[in-house]
């Protein structure tokens, strides 16, 4: 760690990395919470909520196209002002009392557009930054941070909420993503760019799908991190129905229940940056996903709300393992110039997450949150271990036929 943080470029990039992750959960947090309290509606909430991971599956393999293309310094600087621009306009209509959840789903939207350019942009950028021999410890490190502070972030969302309302959470959000682009002014970057060209696009789209479809490694992940993102991680979208309808707590602590797995891939994460896991990577992937989805099942049996996030935070643990992988594999098996086309595609498969959280919200309106989540968690389980048998199947296949 004490290498890695002595790197001035991977300090600003991880930092930036924070500031954004914390406000992004912090603003998905005061979108629910405030959708919650004027509308009552599970359903409503979670299309408030997927609008901000909406873009990633619009958007995320274009950004990587783009990525290869445009100064990856600048698209990052930018993104971080646009991103304080939203969370200040949503500032000024809760001060002014006019603040609708449209507002709110307009801002997340714009937010999660410049989300869609964290894979292909900072991430990689801080692999990079870190160089060969530290990639896999940088990534980690970076992972960490990405899960503390979407335990953070919650926290303060819900805690500033309850205090100051929607005016001050979204607020503290501006300024935080003022500094952040701040801090991308004097990150040293330094990047073969081309001409972009419209008529470039679509070829390149292609050529980086058919790369993924023909790498099985790279085929895997994907369609793990699609499954996850619908079907695992969705339940975030039902955090303020069920800390506030089932369980029954107050709005400042609603927040630990997303904290909650976001605090045990924290813990993963210590251990993935001092320790580099043995086993094939496909497999630990798989299994991390697998252990999220096992406690999340078991999440929706507790009697409750403590020991529901007691459980989240061991599932929190397999996340970690999940995320790790799904970086590290593609960053060290990719070669540069398809990278960031890839990093891309994982966009796009963690953009699939709206639909689980449309799917899952819809579910609530008929079954209730908890029976939703448990629904959403058994479909997820029987797809990945279907997938852990196809992807070892065709790893095996691609080593026999090198």
């Amino acid at each position: 760690m004490r290498v890695l943080l002595g790197n001035g470029s991977y300090l600003r990039l991880w930092v930036i990395g924070g500031l954004g992750n914390a406000m992004r959960f912090s603003d998905t947090l005061a979108a629910a919470l405030f959708t919650w309290q004027l509308t009552g509606s599970g359903f409503v909430v979670a299309v408030v909520t997927a609008m901000r991971a909406l873009p990633m599956l619009l958007f995320g393999a274009v950004a990587g196209v783009v990525s290869d293309s445009v100064n990856r310094k600048a698209i990052l600087q930018w993104g971080m002002v646009v991103s304080a621009a939203a969370s200040a306009c949503v500032c000024l209509l809760a001060a002014f009392g006019v603040l609708r959840p449209w507002h709110v789903a307009v801002a997340a939207f714009v937010g999660g557009s410049v989300w869609a350019t964290e894979m292909s942009t900072r991430r990689r950028m801080a692999g990079e930054a870190a160089g060969p021999a530290m990639m896999g410890r940088a990534v980690a490190l970076d992972s960490l941070t990405n899960a503390m502070t979407r335990g953070i972030g919650p926290i303060v969302g819900g805690a500033v909420f309850a205090a100051l309302g929607a005016v001050g959470a979204y607020a503290v959000s501006a300024v935080c993503f003022v500094l952040a682009a701040g801090l991308a002014h004097g990150v040293r970057h330094e990047q073969d760019t081309r001409k972009l060209t419209l008529g470039r696009v679509p070829r390149d789209l292609a050529e980086g799908l058919a790369y993924a479809m023909a790498d099985p490694t790279v085929r895997g992940v994907l369609l793990v991190t699609v499954v996850m993102n619908m079907f695992a991680f969705s339940y975030s979208a039902l955090v303020a129905p069920l800390a506030l309808g089932v369980f029954k707590v107050s709005q400042a602590v609603s927040g630990l229940l997303s904290s909650a797995e976001a605090v045990g891939s924290w813990l993963g994460g210590i251990v993935l940056a001092a320790v580099t896991p043995k086993g094939r990577p496909s497999v630990l992937m798989v299994g991390g996903s697998v252990a999220f989805l096992l406690c999340a099942m078991a999440m929706t049996h507790m009697p409750n709300y403590w020991l529901a996030c007691g459980v989240l935070v061991l599932g929190g643990m397999g996340a970690a393992l999940f995320g790790n992988m799904q970086t590290t594999l593609v960053l060290t098996r990719v070669p540069p110039a398809v990278r960031s086309r890839q990093m891309g595609l994982i966009t796009v498969s963690i953009g699939f997450g709206p639909v689980g959280q449309l799917i899952i919200g819809a579910l609530a309106e008929r079954v209730g949150p908890q029976a939703a989540v448990l629904c959403s968690a058994v479909v997820g389980l029987v797809l990945l271990l279907g997938l852990g048998v196809w992807w070892g199947r065709s790893e095996r296949r691609a080593a026999k036929a090198s």
